[in-house]
C-alpha cells in the first residue's frame, strides 16, 4: 500500500501542473485552513435561510470541530508529511503530521452535513473534492491521507446531530 501511495503521490506532483492550477490549489488550501471556507459558507446560509439557521450553524461549526478531532488522530498516528526528492511541497502546513488530511476531513464532513440539510448543496462535494485533491497535488499529503480524511469526514457529517 505504501508503494502505491508513493507512486500516486509522485504522479500527482509531476502531472497536470501549471502556474494557474498550482495557484488555485494553494488558494483553495488556504480557504480550507481551519475550516474557514465552511465556517463562512455555513454562517452565510444561516443568515440567508432563517428557517433552518440552526442547522446551517451546526454545519458552519462542524468544519473547525472536524479539524480538532482530526488533529487528535494525527497525534496518535504521527505520520510525517511526504518528502519527495526534488519535489518540495508547494505550500505550508500548521503541523508536520500528515494522516489524515484535515482539509479532507472538514470538507467532507461539512459537505455531507449540508446535503442532509438541503440536497441542493450536493455541489459542495465538488469543492470538497477539489480542495482535497489539491493536497497531494501540492505535495502536502499522501493520497491515502486524503482518502482517510474524506471517509472520516463523511462519517462525521452523517452522525452530527442536526436540529429539526
Amino acid at each position: 500500500m505504501r508503494e502505491l501511495d508513493l507512486k500516486l503521490l509522485r504522479w500527482m506532483r509531476t502531472h497536470g501542473h501549471s502556474r494557474g492550477l498550482e495557484d488555485a490549489a494553494v488558494a483553495l488550501g488556504k480557504a480550507g485552513n481551519n475550516g474557514l471556507v465552511w465556517l463562512l459558507l455555513g454562517a452565510a446560509l444561516a443568515i440567508i435561510d432563517s428557517s433552518r439557521w440552526e442547522q446551517w450553524l451546526v454545519c458552519a461549526l462542524l468544519g473547525p470541530v472536524a479539524i480538532g478531532l482530526n488533529y487528535g488522530i494525527k497525534l496518535l498516528v504521527k505520520r510525517p508529511r511526504p518528502v519527495l526528492e526534488g519535489l518540495p511541497p508547494l505550500g505550508g502546513a500548521p503541523s508536520s503530521l500528515s494522516f489524515p488530511s484535515a482539509h479532507a476531513t472538514s470538507s467532507f464532513a461539512v459537505a455531507t452535513a449540508m446535503v442532509r440539510v438541503d440536497s441542493a448543496m450536493a455541489a459542495t462535494f465538488l469543492v470538497a473534492i477539489a480542495l482535497s485533491l489539491g493536497r497531494p497535488y501540492l505535495g502536502m499529503h499522501y493520497p491515502s491521507d486524503v482518502l482517510a480524511g474524506a471517509l472520516f469526514g463523511v462519517l462525521l457529517g452523517l452522525i452530527v446531530p442536526l436540529p429539526s
